[in-house]
């Protein structure tokens, strides 16, 4: 950009409010140390760089813009003289990173007062000691603060997380513990029935026979198809009819486990063939302790199976054992999180899947990907709460150009247009106090756009709110200095 330097007049800089009660001498020692320039229209410096140099604006315009993702998005513009930027923490000295925390451009020539970083911060500290202590507290309190809830925030989302795959983890282990000891009972009976129809007047051939039925029935038990109710209710009448017909006692009770292993009329009647009626009655209930043994070890494993599944969503939460940055596929992420937050997600919401399965994996840090993920899908649920507790939740990704759009839509109560521009703000929430710290989406913002060079954004009306994460498709890899307080 081309500058030239100018003349620095006290008088001038003195009406500005930033140094309009400084005494003759202050000012003049200002445009001593300090210096006049003019700059034509274009960049004057560029978010993260070193901060070398404060900037007071005496007239002009000028344009402060962030970066967010891949998009510099203006934040302020204005002509007002006195307007300053650049390296206002310079005072602080290397305990904060001293780098432009924004870009200044300027739109016509416009002329700045500029001090050295170094000569800012000596000022400060000689001219306004206890302003300097001041401000130092209260920049390291609020940021000692934000650190110490957003910490709590964490314990407290780990608590509920905890809670949730307890309970999760608890359903299946029951019913395991139910069905072991339903087996035992099971195996016990169908022994002692098969020493029954051993002691009778059965040849060993048709002993053969019967064992190669009650194989072939324990496999067809296992691969049963599942029956409307009403089919159920039809085909236990007709299988109650015949066991009472053959003379079976509590064959009404039998009933259901033959329909369920899928048992019909005419496997019974070949069943039959093979046997006297000395020996039916107690064949009849070693077939059913053989059907019941087969169901119960499909309902342990069932339920061993999904208390695998739990354990392998928590690790994929977790991110246990695995590199913190590496390829991912954001479709495990989303499941493992909806996995976790299933007890609180609850009966009345419904969840809708909407994946693009042509995605490919991203570079990306999963295991905070999975925080922001938990943030939006928790925030969707309290909304969906407010208005009675149901909804649908709608999880939603696909390609946006260069970048992958993962949307988490829900039907809950909206987001006011007047707080909308502020959701994303430290401490601020819209909950009831004690039920949330207001960092949730600030810390998400951040690990979305400082460390993955993506962006969050919202779109919201009553019953449609919809938070939009866009994620490069082919990015670098991400800042790990830039952690989320």
């Amino acid at each position: 950009m081309t500058r030239r330097r100018m003349p620095c007049s006290p008088e001038e800089i003195g009406r500005l409010f930033l140094f309009e009660q400084l005494t003759p001498e202050r000012l003049g020692r200002l445009c001593a140390e300090g210096r006049v320039e003019l700059f034509e229209p274009g960049l004057v410096y560029t978010e993260g760089q070193p901060a070398v140099c404060f900037y007071v604006m005496l007239e002009g315009t000028v344009v402060l813009s962030r970066r967010v993702g891949e998009d510099d998005i203006e934040v302020n513009r204005t002509s007002e003289p006195g307007v300053y930027a650049g390296a206002m923490q310079a005072y602080l000295g290397d305990r904060t990173p001293q780098v432009y925390s924004n870009t200044l451009r300027t739109t016509e020539p416009t002329r700045f007062f500029i001090l050295s970083a170094d000569t800012f911060a000596g000022i400060m500290q000689e001219w306004f000691p206890m302003a300097v202590h001041l401000l130092e507290g209260l920049f390291f309190g609020v940021k000692n603060v934000q650190q110490a809830i957003g910490q709590r925030e964490r314990l407290l989302a780990l608590g509920s997380l905890s809670a949730g795959l307890t309970h999760e983890l608890n359903n299946p282990a029951a019913a395991a513990v139910r069905a072991t000891a339903a087996l035992r009972e099971r195996v016990a009976k169908m022994h002692h029935e098969l020493v029954v129809i051993a002691e009778g007047t059965l040849s060993r051939d048709a002993l053969a026979a019967l064992m190669e039925f009650q194989e072939r029935m324990a496999e067809r038990a296992a691969k049963a198809p599942s029956l409307s109710p009403l089919q159920a209710a039809d085909q236990e009448d007709i299988l109650a009819e015949w066991l009472d017909s053959h003379g079976i006692e509590q064959g009404w009770q039998m009933a259901p486990t033959f329909v369920q292993a899928g048992l019909d009329s005419e496997s019974l009647d070949r069943f039959a063939a093979m046997l006297d009626d000395k020996t039916l009655s107690a064949a009849i209930g070693w077939l059913n302790s053989t059907v019941e043994t087969e169901l119960l070890i499909a309902e342990i494993t069932e339920s061993t199976t999904r208390i695998s599944h739990l354990v392998n969503a928590a690790k994929q939460y977790a991110q246990l054992d695995r590199a913190p940055f590496r390829m991912v596929d954001v479709h495990e992420l989303l499941d493992s999180t909806l996995v976790m937050l299933a007890g609180k997600i609850g009966p009345q919401i419904t969840i809708v899947k909407q994946y693009d399965e042509t995605l490919p994996k991203i570079l990306a840090y999963p295991a905070e990907l999975n925080q922001v993920w938990t943030n939006l899908i928790d925030n969707a649920i309290a909304a969906m709460n407010s208005v009675g507790g149901a909804g649908t939740l709608t999880v939603r990704t696909a390609r946006a150009g260069d970048q992958l759009l993962v949307e988490i839509q829900d039907t809950g109560s909206g987001i006011d247009a007047e707080i909308r521009d502020r959701i994303f703000d430290p401490f601020f929430t819209t909950k009831p106090v004690g039920a949330g710290t207001g960092l949730g989406l600030d810390i998400s913002w951040r690990i979305i756009t400082n460390k993955h060079h993506g962006s969050l954004r919202v779109e919201s009306i009553p019953g449609d709110t919809r938070f939009q994460v866009l994620l490069p498709l082919a990015a670098s890899r991400p800042d790990p200095t830039k952690e989320p307080a």
